[in-house]
């Protein structure tokens, strides 16, 4: 697969955004970085993101200091608890929220069952859904019914993709016992992203006195793709990993707690990590930052390599910077893919991040086809419901890689 570029740069106008990408040679060397995408063409970043090789050296060098200082002792205790509050500032500095807020978890649904369990719920509550969970957060919520009898339902989400208010659904779907609102900021399965602001704000609306609707944000796909400010947002639970968008190592991932939700969850995992002791080592209460929730010994290496990963993203560019250019990469390969007669975009207007879904119009395997991309060197995957392909492109994505892969999937005859 060839990778030559003769321009300097590129730049292309598509509907009203007209974009610019930076050099390609800019780019090039900063995708050096990535040893992934030396040999492939890679669209799956909402299911893993290709570790940059900072991360790789970071967490070896982590490995090899502990093993050289000793694995546990005084000093190395000391330095994990230092490699510990560096992370959670790194996390918190990125996502616009206090460090006290952040809790150090394994992945995003680790981080959605602290809440969802944490409640102390009882018979005849609601807990809400919309339908376009993933599935890991739908089984929690089907236990958590049949443990405390609670009531769980649906809100049709799907079906405002392309027209529809999702804030004005989930207004109607509300109810005087519903504790919870579980949804996703930017859907796994189709890329559309929700007004979580809007929808807060409809839950506090709705809310009564002592009565109020908490919002918890499965944040899987937005996490190092939109620029976030957690503090604005307003929910009051965000759970996220750093190995998907952000292309950190699996295995680390994080929750915000908004400090006024402190108080409305109890830790369900204990461990020491939360607990405060006195001078004997008995507990006497909860830590009362984001470590409330914090269990104990974790792979405390990964901590430097998400941290590598953040700064990697952060030498190319802001945020924001970041988020435009994946936008201009979704919405170019949107528009090719609209292009073939054989595809039809689930989405009928650009895409607002870097998930482009869509299905084959002439009724052949979405699985073939993603099976058949992978032996040509392109790697997407299928989701189930709705049924259809997914490509997901990031601020490194090439346009030529784009471009290939559409031709491809063109020249396929599936």
């Amino acid at each position: 697969m060839t990778r030559a570029i003769k321009w300097d740069v590129l730049f292309f106008r598509t509907g009203s955004m007209t974009g610019i990408y930076p050099a390609p040679t800019q780019l090039e060397h900063h995708r050096q970085q990535f040893p992934a995408l030396a040999n492939k063409a890679y669209f799956n970043f909402g299911g893993q993101g290709t570790l940059p090789q900072a991360s790789l050296a970071a967490i070896q060098k982590v490995y090899e200091y502990i093993q050289l200082h000793g694995p546990f002792c005084a000093g190395v205790n000391t330095w994990i608890t230092e490699e510990s509050n560096k992370t959670r500032l790194a996390i918190a500095s990125e996502l616009g929220a206090p460090v006290e807020s952040i809790t150090l978890t394994e992945d995003v649904t680790v981080g959605c069952n602290i809440p969802m369990w944490g409640i102390d719920w009882q018979a005849g509550d609601h807990l809400l859904l919309t339908d376009c969970e993933h599935p890991g957060v739908i089984a929690i919520a089907q236990e958590l019914a049949r443990r405390f009898n609670i009531e769980v339902s649906t809100c049709p989400i799907l079906e405002t993709l392309n027209q529809g208010d999702p804030t004005t659904v989930i207004a109607q779907h509300l109810r005087p016992r519903t504790r919870l609102v579980v949804l996703s900021h930017l859907l796994w399965n189709t890329g559309q992203v929700l007004p979580v602001r809007e929808i807060v704000d409809a839950c506090r609306n709705y809310s009564t006195g002592s009565h109020i609707i908490r919002v918890l944000v499965d944040a899987a796909q937005s996490v190092g793709s939109l620029p976030l400010n957690l503090t604005e947002l307003g929910a009051d639970f965000y759970a996220f990993t750093g190995h998907k968008w952000w292309c950190g190592p699996e295995g680390l991932g994080g929750l915000y707690i908004r400090p006024d939700a402190f108080d409305s969850i109890r830790p369900t995992f204990i461990g020491w990590r939360g607990i405060v002791s006195d001078e004997t080592g008995k507990p006497l209460g909860w830590k009362l930052n984001g470590q409330r929730f914090e269990v104990a010994t974790s792979a405390y290496p990964l901590y430097a390599g998400l941290r590598a990963a953040i700064a990697t993203h952060q030498q190319w560019g802001t945020a924001q910077e970041r988020y435009e250019q994946i936008c201009q990469g979704s919405e170019y390969l949107w528009q090719r893919l609209s292009e073939l007669e054989s595809v039809r975009c689930l989405c009928i207007s650009p895409p607002q991040a870097g998930l482009v879904s869509f299905v084959l119009t002439n009724g052949r395997s979405h699985q073939k086809l993603v099976q058949f991309l992978e032996q040509k060197g392109f790697m997407l995957r299928t989701i189930l419901d709705p049924n259809c392909v997914r490509a997901c492109v990031h601020y490194f994505t090439l346009r030529e890689e784009i471009d290939q892969l559409v031709e491809v999937i063109k020249d396929s005859g599936l």
